[in-house]
């Protein structure tokens, strides 16, 4: 019987995991796995939806209530995509810019849900009753502009929009985000009416973030100029 084959030192070293352990993930697994998991949690809100309204916990109005949890997570992941690049400016982390995009139009489809939610389930596609809520009720009508400013950043979410229109551009028209973000807030307070408290978190953290954004800037253009007299 011939002998085992003998593997070098330093092949065995390469491929022995440190301390027992298996190795760390690359690069790219990693980023695939953090893709993954923000998937994961984007997409549990649907799923706990349908869950509550198959086994008919939603109250005595389920569509409202689905509406009003629509609209909920459709701010709850705007906030959050307003979060990595402050995050990599103040605390130079990299990994939340990697799901921001994911982030972004996982709240524009919550936020087309909830628009599509409203007009054919709440409104039964009743579309002349749909403009005349958009007209008339102020709270419609800044739900709906936030709808519509989130749709060219949507569209131009892509590296392929970002060559089109130069990275300048695209920078300066995806900062709508802000705008849209704001909106959704406004929208949430003056539908809820009574209880503010948590209209009132959204746009604390709206606050927070685009403070976030400005003061660092703010502190950069005081610099230049120091450095330039």
């Amino acid at each position: 019987m011939a002998p085992p084959a003998r593997v070098a030192p330093d092949a065995r070293a390469a491929h022995a995991p440190v301390g027992g352990r298996p190795p760390w993930p690359g690069r790219r697994a990693r980023a695939r796995l953090l893709v993954g998991a923000t998937l994961a949690l984007a997409l549990a809100p649907l799923a706990k939806m349908a869950l509550d309204l198959y086994l008919g916990r939603l109250g005595a109005n389920p569509i409202e209530a689905i509406l009003d949890r629509l609209g909920f997570w459709t701010l709850t992941l705007l906030t959050l995509s307003l979060v990595p690049t402050p995050a990599h400016e103040l605390l130079g982390l990299s990994w939340p810019v990697r799901i921001r995009r994911t982030l972004g139009l996982f709240a524009f489809s919550y936020a087309t849900l909830h628009l599509l939610w409203y007009v054919g389930v709440d409104q039964l596609l009743d579309l002349e009753l749909l403009v005349q809520d958009v007209v008339k009720r102020r709270f419609m009508t800044v739900g709906f502009a936030a709808w519509l400013l989130l749709v060219p950043l949507a569209v131009t979410s892509t590296d392929g929009w970002v060559r089109r229109l130069g990275y300048a551009r695209w920078k300066r028209l995806h900062r709508l985000v802000y705008a849209a973000a704001a909106l959704g807030a406004v929208h949430f307070v003056w539908r809820v009416k009574a209880d503010l408290r948590r209209p009132s978190i959204f746009l604390a953290a709206l606050a927070v973030l685009l403070l976030a954004r400005l003061v660092p800037r703010a502190a950069a253009r005081r610099v230049r100029a120091a450095l330039g007299r």
